[in-house]
């Protein structure tokens, strides 16, 4: 744990951020999380119980020091003035909120069942606020090899396989920047991934795909004056490339094939793979949610989504959708 957290949590925030990282073996990107999440709760606590003057800067709340008797006095009613002072307050949009109510649930849960250190947990009936389910922003096919048609750079090669693969097999960007050349078996042509909480899983690649990162490899990546040995993919001073400088290689060339204008991001390029191969690969979604590493199939649904033109197909297959046999019926 980063000594900031360390410094600025109370024990018993320590103890349930140790148990996310160690024992559940959730990532440091999720342990901060959890830690944003609840330091906003603690701050609340501050204010609600007015151990802060009405004018401290809500960054300036420190949360060390607030006592677990505030935690553990917190009610259900409470729960839903605090949901409310989210929405009003702090102008928290519905899926924020709901993320940090289910924060805070896993903390008393914690707080009761594990570590004991409450004698009851008073916000077990607490319902998160309803995320209405959002279609995911992708490229069509048509855009898809418009973009893949448009790189150009001086490392055209490397910046063409780091697109191909988000399209083609729907990667993370923390899992594309942490790529090494082990990962890569020629043999079995797949790639290993480590995906969120440190889960590896296995893609298989496809023709396109070992094409383009085959020839990256063994004739545009700088092997020899490499600094890092190992990451498959280098930026321009031979270090492993970071995940700001991909965004930067999409960004850019999404320009150059005039899509900027979409909204579409390293994240949202692995919403094109997942569409692409449900939509146009009839890819059953158990097993795109292997591919993707989802840990439920839940998460995997939205990527069901129909696209226009199955639901103007869809519409006209209607048989009602033919005039004249209604008109037909009408003077029969």
């Amino acid at each position: 744990m980063k000594q900031k957290y360390i410094d600025d949590c109370p024990y018993y925030l320590t103890d349930f951020l140790t148990n996310i990282k160690i024992v559940r073996d959730r990532a440091d990107r999720t342990e901060e999380a959890y830690y944003i999440d609840l330091r906003t709760f603690l701050r609340y606590l501050k204010i609600k119980h007015r151990d802060v003057p009405a004018d401290t800067e809500w960054n300036e709340i420190t949360i060390a020091d607030v006592p677990i008797e505030y935690v553990e006095s917190f009610t259900l009613n409470d729960a839903y003035v605090y949901l409310r002072y989210l929405k009003d307050t702090r102008k928290n949009e519905t899926a924020t909120r709901a993320r940090k109510t289910s924060a805070l649930k896993q903390f008393y849960i914690f707080l009761y069942q594990k570590a004991k250190l409450i004698d009851s947990n008073p916000i077990a009936d607490l319902e998160l606020p309803h995320v209405k389910n959002k279609l995911p922003k992708f490229l069509s096919l048509q855009d898809s090899l418009k973009l893949l048609q448009s790189i150009d750079s001086k490392y055209k090669e490397r910046d063409y396989c780091i697109i191909l693969l988000f399209l083609n097999c729907g990667m993370r960007l923390s899992e594309l920047v942490g790529l090494d050349l082990n990962d890569y078996s020629r043999e079995n042509h797949t790639l290993r991934l480590l995906g969120k909480g440190n889960k590896e899983r296995i893609v298989y690649l496809n023709e396109s795909t070992i094409e383009a990162l085959d020839d990256y490899i063994d004739n545009h990546r700088p092997s020899e004056s490499a600094k890092d040995k190992n990451a498959i993919f280098l930026s321009a001073n031979k270090t492993r490339i970071n995940k700001r400088r991909v965004q930067q290689i999409v960004e850019e060339n999404l320009a150059r094939a005039g899509l900027s204008n979409l909204g579409i991001t390293t994240h949202k390029l692995r919403h094109t793979a997942a569409t692409l191969m449900y939509q146009h690969g009839g890819v059953d979604t158990l097993v795109l949610k292997d591919i993707l590493g989802h840990k439920s199939i839940a998460t995997t649904e939205i990527y069901t989504h129909l696209s226009s033109e199955n639901l103007k197909e869809a519409a006209q297959s209607n048989p009602l959708s033919d005039p004249d046999l209604i008109k037909k019926s009408e003077e029969e």
